[in-house]
Parts: C-alpha cells; structure tokens; sequence
C-alpha cells in the first residue's frame, strides 16, 4: 500500500507540474500581444499557485494546483504612434512577460516534472521485483 501512496503523491505532482508549464506558456504565448483598444492594457502575466490537499482516502498529502494569480508588475511602453492601440502620446503598453523568466520557469517545472516521473518508474520497478521475489 505504501508503493501506491508514493505513486499517488507523484501522480498529483505530475498534475501540478503540467499545469504551471500549461501557464508558462500562455505567457510566452502572449509576450508580444498588445492590448485591443487604444490605452488598453494588453495581457498580464499569470503565476501559478499551488495548494497542499491532504487526501483522506489514501491518508497522504498531495499537492493541486491553486487558482493562478497575476503579476502587478509594470507593463512595458513602447513609441509606436501608428498602432492601433496607442494612446494619446504614441506610446503602447506591453505585456508584463519576460521570456528569459518563463524559460527559466519552465525549465525548473520541466525538471520537477521529471523528478515525480521517475518516482513513479521507480516505484513501478520495486512492485514489479517484489512479485518476482514472491513468485520464486
């Protein structure tokens, strides 16, 4: 029961994970949009949350994905008075996204990523020994 236990946590993490990577890349997605009315503001970077989930069944923590929040940063202004969206002075806003961030992000998710997969391959492998080890 122990060996599903563990599964079940890397199995939640492996959701987190997906998730934070699914919201790194609407960001990057968005990096270079710009807002759809003049003054407007464009797209705002989103950071995701997590939220630790006691699971009464299996009785393990687990981890979810919270609701995400958005960064209050500064947007970005750029002169392009020919643009439709800009404002009175020429200027548009620009999204809040930095690529060189989300990359780094995303590469920390990927890794944790990985890390919950290889726990379940671990895990995966002990169950499969141990019903050799019985069968013998």
């Amino acid at each position: 029961m122990d060996l599903m236990k563990s599964m079940m946590v890397a199995a939640s993490g492996l959701r987190a994970q997906s998730g934070r990577m699914r919201i790194i890349s609407e960001n990057i997605a968005n990096a270079n949009s710009t807002a759809q009315t003049p003054g407007g503001d464009p797209y705002r970077r989103r950071m995701p949350t997590f939220e630790a989930y006691f699971d009464r069944e299996m009785s393990v923590h687990t981890v979810r994905m919270g609701k995400f929040r958005f960064d209050q940063t500064e947007f970005g202004k750029k002169y392009e008075p020919g643009h439709p969206s800009a404002d009175q002075q020429g200027y548009i806003k620009t999204p809040n996204v930095n690529a060189l961030v989300e990359m780094m992000d995303m590469r920390e998710a990927q890794r944790s990523y990985e890390a919950n997969l290889n726990v379940i391959k671990t895990t995966r492998t002990m169950a499969v020994r141990t019903l050799d080890i019985l069968r013998a």
